[in-house]
């Protein structure tokens, strides 16, 4: 589905991505994860052409995305930045199609695709005619993960889309994110710092280390298979933290 190959990327003060080359099934669920900085984002960034890279080739079904097919490449892609970036001065409903609105979609076709997602993301119908700032954090991380999902992309690219709530929101949510990942059958590509929360989603989870693929593979691979130091101790570090399958 994604194709990074010798993909390198920095910004003014920093080199983020390092020759990075890595392949993104079809249809499955995919973590990055690793240290603050380590380049997790900036892969996200990749795919939708908010950044380019310096060297290197980014593709989505091994078609290169390039300045002149980004638009018709970000119709296929759910992108939700960490904390939603929902616009305040929206509604949630304005919000959630946004998209749909610029494309010209007509009016039915859009209040029948709201109506899916509000009951697919477990909604109250009500929310969607307040402003953002009126909003609980599930409730914005919702409307957040419906407009990612208006278009219907084949893609989700999801950057902490819950590093933000208070425990007990995000764990409510985590098993809700689950089991719509499983029901929509797409590809999913979650960016987190926690182990856990990444055994919890992935098939695959990919460590990153100062803009560099530490090693990838299931959870297993990494607890009982460490590459190398590296690998130890981020394990070590998140010690306290077991995934709810493992």
């Amino acid at each position: 589905m994604i194709g990074f190959e010798n993909v390198t990327h920095g910004y003014e003060h920093a080199v983020a991505l390092r020759d990075v080359s890595l392949r993104i099934g079809d249809g499955v669920t995919t973590a990055l994860i690793g240290p603050s900085g380590c380049g997790k984002s900036t892969l996200l960034k990749l795919v939708v052409g908010l950044v380019w890279p310096q060297r290197g080739r980014v593709s989505i079904d091994d078609r290169p995305v390039t300045p002149s097919n980004i638009e018709s490449v970000r119709q296929r892609v759910g992108y939700v930045i960490q904390s939603g970036g929902l616009f305040p001065h929206l509604t949630a409903r304005d919000n959630v199609t946004l998209a749909a609105r610029y494309l010209g979609r007509e009016s039915t076709w859009i209040d029948a695709r709201v109506r899916t997602l509000t009951e697919l993301v477990q909604l109250e119908t009500d929310v969607l005619a307040r402003h953002p700032g009126d909003l609980s954090g599930g409730q914005r991380q919702r409307v957040s993960l419906m407009r990612a999902l208006l278009l219907d992309p084949d893609l989700l690219l999801l950057d902490e889309p819950l590093g933000a709530l208070d425990p007990m929101v995000r764990h409510g949510l985590q098993d809700e994110l689950r089991a719509l990942f499983a029901r929509l059958r797409k590809s999913v590509v979650l960016v987190t710092h926690d182990l856990a929360e990444a055994a919890f989603f992935a098939d695959t989870i990919v460590l990153m280390r100062e803009g560099q693929i530490a090693q990838q593979g299931a959870y297993e691979d990494l607890v009982e298979r460490p590459s190398d130091d590296f690998v130890r101790a981020f394990l070590q570090a998140q010690r306290a933290l077991t995934p709810a399958h493992a």
